[in-house]
């Protein structure tokens, strides 16, 4: 007789029936439960649509949406935590940085020997001024450009794959926006109606599109290369780097436009004659951007400006490399793009006029993940400051509009400019094209960049703070500056708005100044004045 057999189902251990209770009364379990699984999903495509993780080595960066555009914060290798400036090591000869400098002026005043006594940084600071001196006496005595005579200018029509077809991708280039905007109007932007004429809402990326339009309307462009003596190279290497800096691509996807560039040129006869010495690149992004060292998957930007091919060439940049001579800065495109003389008359004279109801005025975030940047210091010196500091918080969208940044350090003595993601800001140049005096506290966010654009005693346009004396909370800014005379701000404002404004903004693509050199015109005539010089 068969005997049935039941299989006996195994019970669950107490651990774990234990733990499943206490998941199941929690309330967030209460709360997952129920919510239908549409609108859970939905939930999680706002999470995604309002921030962009980046992962990085060992690290992973969230880039908050309201910062994302008007910050380097996730579109710049300088955005990496800790970021620093790397210093050249030592050797027991001449430095590299001097040895540059050297081959390409014999007569460089007082070379510099380590000899052992002196620190990295003290050494690699001498480099960096030594270096400034040599590209200031490429500085043009002229104003403006008399005769084309031995001045031609060749501006090669590349492949539209080195620039056009760049911005061709501009809807697919940054995941949360529509970048296209930004490059109407001939790369200026959408009108400021509200800040007058000549202001448009310009990406700070903008400045390779800016600056190949007005080299393509330039009177002295040439169209025979045998008549030519400056060659412009125009590769929009920096929206290159920003159709992959979100997309999970290889190094050598990364480069390869770079690497088919050089290889291009190098096919030219007008490039091997003086292997490349004659030809200027125009970058829109920060020099870091353009020399990665780390061959991770994950590294930021390119090895363009590390190639060999490219160290005799002239490259400009927003904020150059402080040890390459051929690296020069010029200024970040802000929001004002006069056409005529009058348009910068009418804008000195009314910022001159400016009611300037607060002292000082700070528009920019901390940084969380930076716990050596000074800036959660800075705002909490000008929240406590009652009216006398005045801080817009752009994590939170405050900075989303210019005119709300124009219109605060139009209305401010003093603007203070910390480092950043990287040394260098655009607000920077906003400040003094407001006639706002920026305060400084790193000498490489402008002393060791603009030698064309900013003079050499930076005491006639802005205030230095030491960043080290703010970190070890051994000054109150708010304290320092209100010490500083009326008549003393009222010198450097004037001396801001007169003689450096018209210098540093870029003028519209028809420009027609005649009175005032704009920040293009200054450079082009300084890139004739070196090319000049090359034997």
């Amino acid at each position: 007789m068969a005997i049935p057999m039941s299989k006996k189902k195994s019970k669950p251990s107490k651990k774990l029936e234990t733990k499943h209770h206490q998941f199941s009364d929690t309330l967030l379990f209460k709360i997952l439960n129920r919510i239908p699984l549409a609108i859970f999903l939905l939930i999680l495509i706002f999470l995604w649509s309002s921030s962009t993780t980046i992962i990085s080595g060992k690290f992973v960066h969230v880039c908050v949406s309201s910062r994302k555009l008007n910050n380097l914060y996730c579109l710049s290798a300088g955005t990496q935590p800790n970021f620093e400036i790397p210093i050249p090591a030592l050797s027991n000869n001449i430095s590299t940085g001097i040895k540059e400098v050297v081959d390409i002026v014999q007569e460089v005043p007082d070379p510099i020997v380590n000899n052992g006594s002196d620190g990295e940084v003290a050494f690699a600071v001498k480099v960096v001024e030594q270096q400034l001196q040599v590209q200031r006496s490429w500085i043009s005595n002229k104003n403006h450009v008399t005769s084309c005579d031995g001045k031609g200018i060749y501006v090669y029509d590349l492949p539209s794959k080195f620039n056009k077809d760049l911005v061709g991708q501009c809807g697919d280039m940054i995941p949360w926006t529509n970048f296209c905007k930004y490059f109407n109007n001939e790369a200026m932007g959408e009108p400021l109606v509200k800040l007058g004429k000549g202001w448009y809402h310009t990406h700070q990326y903008a400045l390779e599109l800016i600056f190949h339009t007005r080299a393509l309307k330039h009177t002295c462009r040439v169209y025979n290369e045998n008549e030519a003596k400056l060659f412009y190279v125009p590769f929009y290497g920096g929206l290159d780097i920003l159709r992959w800096h979100f997309k999970n691509v290889s190094n050598d996807v990364k480069d390869t436009l770079g690497l088919e560039l050089v290889k291009w040129l190098e096919n030219k006869e007008s490039w091997q004659k003086n292997s490349g010495k004659d030809h200027v690149f125009v970058l829109g992004k920060i020099s870091w951007d353009f020399r990665r060292k780390n061959e991770d998957v994950s590294s930021w930007g390119t090895r363009f400006l590390e190639l060999d091919q490219l160290q005799k060439s002239i490259k400009l940049l927003i904020e150059r490399q402080p040890w390459h001579v051929n690296d020069i800065g010029i200024p970040h495109p802000t929001y004002f793009h006069p056409h005529v003389d009058d348009d910068i008359i009418t804008w000195q004279l009314k910022i001159i006029r400016s009611n300037r109801t607060s002292l000082v005025s700070f528009a920019g975030a901390e940084r969380p993940d930076a716990p050596q940047n000074i800036r959660s210091i800075l705002i909490n010196q000008c929240n406590n400051s009652g009216t006398n500091c005045r801080f817009l918080n752009c994590s939170s969208g405050g900075c989303d509009q210019p005119e709300s940044v124009v219109e605060l350090f139009m209305d401010s003595e003093f603007c203070l400019q910390p480092p950043g993601d990287s040394p260098t800001r655009k607000s920077v140049f906003d400040s003094l094209v407001s006639g706002c005096i920026p305060v400084l506290f790193d000498p490489f966010t402008a002393y060791y960049q603009y030698p064309w654009h900013l003079p050499e005693d930076h005491s006639k346009y802005s205030v230095f703070i030491e960043q080290e004396e703010v970190r070890k909370m051994k000054v109150n800014i708010i304290e320092k500056l209100m010490k500083v005379p009326i008549r003393e701000r009222e010198d450097m404002r004037r001396y801001i708005v007169y003689e450096l404004l018209p210098g540093l903004v870029y003028g519209d693509s028809n420009s027609q100044l005649e009175k005032f050199q704009d920040a293009f015109s200054i450079t082009i005539n300084n890139l004739l004045a070196r090319v000049n010089k090359i034997e």
